[in-house]
């Protein structure tokens, strides 16, 4: 069985839909989870979040409500977004990015409708799982999440919920099923098409634009 790396932010309404979602994919691959900053993504290629343009956000947020309703996935906007997900990203390296765990601290976003900056809801969080806040800031917990970051952007994630496979991105929650057919070894993805649409070369770059990349 193929294993393959999930990358996911807690902040991320996409990475909360295709975690939802994640059963189906582990039926064909060894998943492992993986935070990772989303904005340290968004850095490192020069982008900008959905969020942090005024009308691609409120887009985003319809979207997503829509999205969650069309595939029967319960869905609470949280109190404030974006919002600062490093506590919940550090819990979930605390607790060991188990299967139940990961879900969990989605379910206290997007079900719930909290963020760590909600000291009550967030202090029951944490006795919930018996930890103290101190040991969210140990250097063996920032070295992981960094780590993880510095692993994605090696693979080429730009974005959150990335599946990465045999080298391949598949990204967003829309990949849920080109991940799964690849898995299942559907002969597309060895066919000349498929590999002209990796191969098509940039015809014109709008200056200023990092990378070369197609729109």
């Amino acid at each position: 069985m193929k294993r393959l790396d999930w990358y996911f932010d807690f902040i991320s309404p996409f990475s909360y839909l295709q975690s939802a979602l994640l059963d189906r994919i582990a039926e064909h691959a060894e998943v492992r989870l993986r935070p990772v900053l989303f904005a340290g993504l968004l850095d490192h290629w020069g982008t900008i979040g959905p969020a942090e343009l005024a009308t691609k956000r409120i887009w985003t947020y319809e979207h997503c409500v829509w999205l969650a309703h069309r595939h029967g996935i319960p869905f609470t906007m949280p109190s404030a977004h974006p919002f600062n997900p490093l506590p919940l990203l550090r819990l979930s390296i605390a607790v060991g990015n188990t299967r139940e765990s990961v879900a969990r601290l989605f379910r206290f976003v997007w079900q719930e409708g909290h963020t760590p900056a909600d000291g009550d809801a967030w202090d029951a969080l944490l006795d919930e799982f018996r930890i103290d806040e101190e040991k969210l800031r140990t250097a063996e917990v920032k070295t992981s999440l960094r780590d993880n970051g510095a692993d994605a952007i090696a693979a080429g994630a730009f974005g959150v919920p990335t599946s990465v496979v045999d080298g391949r991105l598949f990204w967003g929650f829309d990949a849920t099923e080109m991940v799964i057919d690849y898995l299942r070894d559907d002969a597309l993805f060895d066919s000349a098409t498929m590999q002209r649409a990796a191969d098509t070369p940039t015809g014109v770059t709008r200056p200023g634009v990092r990378g070369g990349g197609a729109a």
